[in-house]
């Protein structure tokens, strides 16, 4: 026998040489995608770790040892190669085609529920193809009962089977993700899972399973598209005696203050004729609607009675009441030093006014033309500081808030009110009155004055220390 004529020899020199410096040059390759972080090391990866040494392995079987290729143990060799290269060509085309989609793209729309769907067709239809070559099977007699078979399961569970489907379809067209805010009419939520069957929706009071079957068939709203800022809009009602233009400015200026409005952007409100108006507020996220339409009533309607317009057709104030007035003087009275005439003065020129939790009673950076003396409730000031607002001191009945009325200077603090705060409005004009005839109350008036601007000062400090010491850790 001549080795190199029956070719067996060439056929080992071939394996034993070219077989290591392939998977040298593979390793490089590999070792190259990895550090690039590319996705088309994974098959690369297959390729140097089974296809080509089970590819050696058959080389040597079937050439180079001339052994017969219908001894059981070549085909199955044969069998697991076959298997291997389908696996390579399946993950190539995975990388080519999804491997760097752009975001958007319908390749990165596709959920990947399809993908491997189509993968797991693709190895039975390849499988079948190579066991019909390589053992001679008749895979034909074997699909048709997997038809039938599946026609009948079919039948037996369309019920459960359409629900699949529908969810299979919801999957690929992706109206809404994980996160998004779903409204479909009877159940409102965050949708936190999404599966073949369901959907789950986080309502707030429970997880409420939406089947598949019924989104598809039926109509929903995504409250999180389009991207961006989100508005939640309400209609409120005046009577048609309220100067509109009164009413949007009052509209603003109430939406303005709410805590969970999107910073620049300003809040819309228009006239509809009749006493109807329409606000738009914009808010960081759908899950914060209800929660702000009910903290704008409910801070419209104390903000209406101190305008003096008729919100839903009301402008009466409790407040307002005969002898409440004088109530309020006597809580305030041993502040202010009042004699008897002062007394009717102070009647004569001021008002009560009250406040919802949370509102804002005087703003940092303006200049106040009123004093309001607390006569129930709480306030806060507060300072901003560290991109936050951080509480500096509290107000109670008896105390006196807008000081900075008296020096012409702006206000150093924010005045917000921690509970439903009444307090009495006293104009500037009046104050100055008795100023002048009380140094002890001008005193303290500039005592306290110094103190608010102290304690915003140390509020800064400290938030800037704070905001230092995280950064150190």
């Amino acid at each position: 026998m001549d080795p190199l004529r029956d070719g067996w020899l060439w056929w080992a020199i071939a394996i034993g040489v070219g077989i290591p410096i392939l998977l040298v040059v593979l390793t490089e390759i590999l070792g190259a995608l990895v550090r690039r972080g590319s996705p088309a090391a994974k098959p690369v990866r297959l390729l140097r770790n089974w296809v080509v040494p089970v590819g050696a392995l058959l080389a040597v079987l079937a050439f180079a040892s001339l052994s017969p290729a219908d001894l059981v143990w070549v085909r199955v060799v044969a069998t697991v190669f076959g298997f291997l290269l389908i696996l390579l060509l399946l993950s190539a085309l995975n990388v080519s085609m999804f491997g760097n989609a752009r975001e958007g793209s319908w390749q990165q729309r596709i959920p990947q529920i399809f993908v491997q769907i189509a993968q797991l067709i693709l190895i039975v239809v390849g499988l079948a193809l190579l066991f019909q070559w390589v053992w001679g099977a008749d895979v034909g007699g074997l699909i048709a009962a997997l038809g039938v078979t599946s026609i009948v399961i079919g039948l037996a569970l369309q019920n459960a089977v359409g629900g699949v489907i529908s969810g299979l379809l919801l999957l690929f067209e992706q109206p809404f993700k994980i996160g998004d805010w779903l409204d479909t009419g009877s159940v409102q939520g965050r949708v936190i899972e999404v599966n073949w069957r369901a959907v789950h929706i986080d309502t707030g009071s429970g997880i409420q399973i939406v089947p598949n079957s019924t989104l598809s068939g039926a109509s929903f709203t995504n409250k999180s598209l389009p991207a961006g800022p989100f508005s939640a809009t309400t209609t409120v009602k005046f009577t048609t005696d309220d100067p509109p233009h009164e009413v949007v400015a009052l509209l603003a200026e109430v939406a303005k203050s709410l805590p969970m409005r999107i910073p620049d952007e300003p809040a819309g409100a228009e006239y509809l004729g009749g006493g109807v108006y329409t606000v738009t507020l914009p808010i960081q996220g759908p899950d914060l609607e209800q929660r702000a339409l009910s903290l704008f009533l409910s801070w419209l309607w104390y903000a209406a009675r101190r305008r003096g317009l008729a919100l839903d057709g009301d402008a009466t104030d409790p407040i307002a009441e005969p002898g409440r007035l004088e109530e309020a003087l006597d809580i305030v009275g041993p502040t202010l030093q009042l004699g008897a005439e002062d007394r009717d003065r102070v009647l004569a020129s001021s008002r009560l006014a009250r406040y919802g939790v949370g509102e804002i009673v005087i703003p940092a950076g303006v200049v106040p033309d009123e004093i309001s003396f607390i006569v129930q409730g709480r306030a806060r000031f507060t300072a901003e500081a560290g991109g936050g607002r951080l509480d500096v001191a509290t107000a109670e009945p008896g105390d006196y808030v807008g000081q900075t009325a008296l020096t012409r200077e702006k206000a150093t603090l924010t005045v917000v009110a921690a509970d439903v705060l009444t307090v009495l409005v006293m104009p500037l004009s009046t104050v100055d009155e008795l100023v002048r005839t009380r140094p002890r109350l001008a005193s303290e008036i500039s005592a306290s004055i110094d103190l608010r601007r102290k304690q915003a000062a140390d509020a800064v400090a400290s938030a800037g220390a704070a905001a230092g010491t995280m950064q150190l850790r």
